[in-house]
């Protein structure tokens, strides 16, 4: 029975080589694509006095997630 699948071979791993170093060079030669930054949620102003601690949403899920 012969097997289906030719042997490997110097030229075809040369082949192949080239081919992602060509992938490669494109990606890095591809100008970046501007991601736009997401908007900050409106924040308050900071206290005069300090103490910027504030329980948001953010927060309360936290304390949701370390329940036990």
């Amino acid at each position: 029975m012969q097997d289906s699948q030719p042997k490997p071979s110097r030229r075809g791993f040369f082949f192949g080589a080239a081919a992602t170093g060509a992938a490669a060079a494109a990606v890095v030669a591809l100008p970046r694509m501007q991601v736009p930054e997401a908007s900050a949620p409106e924040s308050r102003p900071a206290p005069e006095k300090g103490g910027g601690y504030s329980l948001s949403e953010h927060v309360k899920h936290y304390y949701r997630t370390t329940r036990i």
